[in-house]
């Protein structure tokens, strides 16, 4: 099997420095190059003007004005040129006559003979110029200037010129310096981005942008696979993203890129801290009610965002419902069978020890008390799921020892088919099962729970009671509340904020008293004319 070698990649360090490298080198290139340019224009302009200005010098020498007059003028004139040149560097200052006879030159051999270049413009003209030539001193940049006596009279040249070598020679003096200077400028180009480029991987923590792009869609893929609606946003208010289920539930008051409008997110918001983890808190967006958890996004123990997630509480009420209902089942199925296991016991027992009588008796009591339960229930109350309600939470009692009354003059057999039954089972189930837990409690064996219910008029009304300790005065304003109890342990306090919203969804109310068997007293009033759809949409608008 051949293996393809994998491509050596380079990192994002190495990366970042060749390019600002490459950057700044080209940049300094450019500079240098365009700098050179505009040298080399500047020193042609400069020395030019240079070279006239020490022409028109030398001309205006009255020494060597007057030496003119004289029978020889090289003998007064030369000293005067050759200082005169030292002096300001040029290359060479020459006089001459009006025949371009030099009567000066930096090599004296060359006095007495005639000028190289032309004098016609300054003659003829009788104008000063700057050109280049060449002459016997090889390429030069030049500058002519009349010779003028007291009479304005012209009576000779002045030549003033900067060998182009000698200019050369200059120029890159200057582009030496130029380019130091540039090689300065690349290596702290260089050691600058090597320092940014180090920052840059401390920021994002030393990963490489493969890396970078995985996770970035590693985390989308995880976002979007939460079954919660997830909304993250900064501390402005904005919508950073939002996972598929928060668009699907959202969409009409939430997006991505704009403002949250709802005053209670923005609330908290502004009040989140670094060790904030709300749980459970209710909010309303739009006509629906949320349950959401929120906790703050940290960048270097600075707060720099808010985290929530959203479950609409209708959710959370039919789940609890559904979970209600197994607990129920299940509650009804094991007390079934530890009963029927203890009564089996007892019956082998009693045969073992050949005390037939009372075996068939206490079969004979067991079957007519079961008979009789069933024929009452199956008598009493029409509806199937009601009837299986109290029948689990019978057998439930007698697992737990507490003694269940159902009143014998209870009857329900008008149930409308627009009541939603399994919302009334969950009201019964929660009610009992707390009744009993509370007797339990309080009176142990003697536990008793008392159930009555009837269906005379146009409402369903329930009472259950129990001969536990109550609840008390201060309790009492707050008991349907989430997480409030008379109960020790965790998880409690949440049978009755149950009780209460599925009370609400039927529009029925409930109302808390004090029992003549010593303990609570919890009536439920259910009206027989419920509109369901209604119902959830008043619910949704709540």
């Amino acid at each position: 099997m051949v293996h393809t070698p994998k491509k050596a990649r380079i990192s994002l360090l190495t990366q970042m420095v060749l390019l600002i490298s490459i950057v700044v080198l080209i940049s300094m290139g450019i500079g240098t190059a365009l700098f050179s340019f505009i040298l080399d224009d500047i020193l042609d302009r400069y020395i030019g003007q240079q070279a006239m200005t020490v022409a028109k010098l030398s001309a205006m020498n009255e020494r060597i004005i007057a030496a003119f007059e004289t029978d020889h003028p090289s003998k007064v004139i030369q000293p005067i040129a050759e200082t005169i040149r030292k002096e300001t560097g040029a290359s060479y200052v020459v006089i001459g006559n009006k025949d371009g006879i030099r009567y000066s030159h930096y090599d004296p051999k060359q006095i007495g003979l005639p000028m190289g270049t032309s004098n016609d413009p300054v003659f003829l003209e009788n104008r000063s110029v700057i050109y280049r030539g060449t002459g016997i001193s090889g390429p030069a940049i030049k500058a002519k200037t009349p010779i003028v006596n007291k009479k304005g009279e012209t009576i000779g040249v002045s030549s003033v010129g900067y060998v182009m070598s000698d200019v050369e020679k200059k120029v890159a003096e200057y582009k030496e310096r130029v380019v130091a200077l540039s090689l300065v400028l690349l290596v702290i180009g260089i050691i600058g981005a090597i320092i940014i480029a180090r920052r840059v991987k401390r920021l994002i923590f030393g990963l490489e942008p493969e890396e970078i792009s995985f996770l970035f869609t590693e985390k989308a893929a995880i976002l979007e696979s939460i079954r919660d609606a997830t909304v993250a946003v900064d501390m402005q208010g904005r919508v950073v993203s939002m996972n598929k289920r928060a668009r699907s539930l959202l969409q009409e008051d939430l997006a991505v890129g704009k403002s949250i409008a709802s005053p209670q997110l923005r609330d908290i918001i502004h009040s989140v801290n670094r060790n904030t983890q709300e749980m459970n808190y209710k909010i309303l967006l739009g006509h629906e009610i949320f349950i959401t958890d929120y906790s703050p996004i940290l960048s270097n123990n600075e707060i720099r965002g808010v985290v929530f997630t959203f479950r609409p509480e209708s959710e959370i009420e039919q789940l609890t419902e559904e979970i209600t209902k197994i607990s129920s089942f299940s509650d009804n199925m094991r007390a079934q069978n530890h009963e029927y296991l203890n009564r089996l016991n007892t019956i082998y027992g009693l045969l073992k020890l050949k005390e037939y009588d009372k075996a068939i008796e206490l079969i004979t009591d067991e079957v007519k008390e079961r008979q009789d339960i069933l024929a009452f229930i199956m008598s009493s109350v029409k509806e199937p799921f009601i009837a299986a309600c109290l029948l689990g939470k019978i057998n439930r009692s007698k697992e737990l020892k507490v003694l269940l009354e159902i009143d014998q003059d209870s009857y329900l057999g008008n149930v409308p088919d627009s009541l939603d039954t399994k919302v009334l089972v969950t009201i019964l189930g929660n009610l009992i099962d707390n009744a009993m837990e509370a007797a339990l409690e309080y009176k142990g064996t003697d536990a008793l729970v008392h159930v009555s219910f009837t269906d005379l008029g146009g409402d369903i009304i329930f009472d259950i009671e129990d001969n536990g300790h109550g609840v008390s005065k201060e309790l009492e304003p707050r008991i349907f509340e989430s997480g409030v109890t008379t109960k020790s342990g965790e998880n409690r306090g949440l049978g009755l904020a149950i009780v209460k919203n599925a009370i609400e969804l039927l529009e029925g109310q409930i109302s808390l008293g004090k029992s003549d068997l010593g303990g609570a007293r919890f009536t439920v009033v259910v009206p027989k004319k419920w509109d369901k759809a209604s119902s959830e949409e008043a619910i949704h608008h709540v």
